[in-house]
């Protein structure tokens, strides 16, 4: 089977297939529920689609993982870090599936979950194509937040504000049970870093991304330049040789089209925008691998469960245009 896509892959030597990850987890924060997103999205038939209408060879295990088998009867805080022992054990987890994956070189959609889980999807892409092919990974990281918290400057002390801060080393941790197991060839360049949608950024993060001198366009560059020439940016930083990971949460959108996740913020991207920003990345050419995080059926589900109809569309939209559906 060959996909749809008229874009020909730079870095995957399989490109017609594509590895699927589901992951049922919600302890990197503390609202229940969006451990149900993998299943929501799936029930509403996202990956026969991908199969079906994009031509996807998909090496999924059919399971939804929620890693209970993983979790510790006692994980007490951490330097602020809550719950850090069952989020360290399932990115390490989820970092050995992707990394099983993307080394043979196929593109790897991992379906959240909260954006903790990036921790493990990133170091697993990272790690094998460093492996595959020598280089750098780059990582587009759309979201209202930018979620490079240390544990020191985080207020809320959940680790799903924490992901890229672990995998850039601007956060370490010398025990292997608690992200002591991230190695040098799992990690991201800070040069090779791109935020898009941000515009609820703590303090503490604020100045983080200024002294690294790290690439983020915030609603305020949308609004002044328009999202087309925002991705012309973004892509530029990142050049046309670098393979992309993108890390796509849902919360990026704005609450009109995504009502249900944990941490809305109104002024986000409209769907159409979110699409366009995945469907840019797809025609690069450049594109290893795709998380979507962050939907939460559970919360602001609306009349007849409308938002959390919605938010699931608008997930699946995404995931499509990522993966190479286009309007003509």
């Amino acid at each position: 089977m060959t996909t749809t896509s008229m874009i020909q892959p730079k870095f995957l030597t399989k490109p017609d297939q594509l590895g699927v990850v589901a992951v049922g987890f919600s302890g990197g924060q503390c609202k229940p529920g969006v451990d149900a997103a993998p299943s929501a999205l799936i029930e509403s038939g996202l990956l026969t689609q991908l199969h079906e209408e994009l031509g996807y060879d998909l090496h999924h295990d059919a399971t939804v993982h929620s890693y209970k088998e993983l979790m510790p009867a006692h994980d007490p805080d951490v330097r602020n870090m809550k719950r850090p022992l069952a989020v360290s054990a399932v990115t390490k987890k989820l970092c050995d599936q992707v990394y099983s994956l993307a080394k043979e070189g196929r593109c790897v959609l991992t379906l959240g979950g909260d954006h903790s889980i990036a921790i493990g999807t990133v170091a697993g892409t990272a790690k094998a194509i460093r492996e595959r092919l020598g280089r750098e990974m780059a990582l587009i990281w759309v979201d209202a937040h930018a979620d490079i918290n240390t544990p020191e400057t985080s207020d809320s002390g959940n680790i799903h504000g924490m992901p890229v801060a672990f995998l850039t080393r601007l956060a370490t941790e010398k025990r292997k049970d608690i992200f002591g197991w991230l190695e040098d060839d799992m990690m991201v360049s800070l040069k090779k870093i791109v935020y898009i949608g941000l515009r609820d950024v703590d303090k503490g993060e604020k100045k983080i991304l200024r002294e690294n001198g790290i690439k983020a366009f915030s609603m305020h560059d949308i609004d002044r330049h328009g999202i087309g020439k925002v991705m012309e940016m973004a892509l530029g930083h990142i050049g046309n040789d670098t393979p992309i990971h993108l890390s796509f949460d849902v919360d990026a959108l704005d609450p009109l089209w995504a009502p249900s996740t944990g941490t809305p913020v109104r002024g986000g991207l409209t769907l159409r925008e979110g699409d366009y920003i995945a469907e840019c990345v797809h025609e690069t050419g450049s594109l290893v691998a795709v998380d979507l995080v962050e939907v939460n059926p559970t919360l602001e589900p609306g009349v007849n469960d409308i938002g959390a109809h919605e938010t699931v569309r608008a997930g699946c939209s995404i995931v499509r245009c990522a993966l190479g559906e286009s309007l003509l």
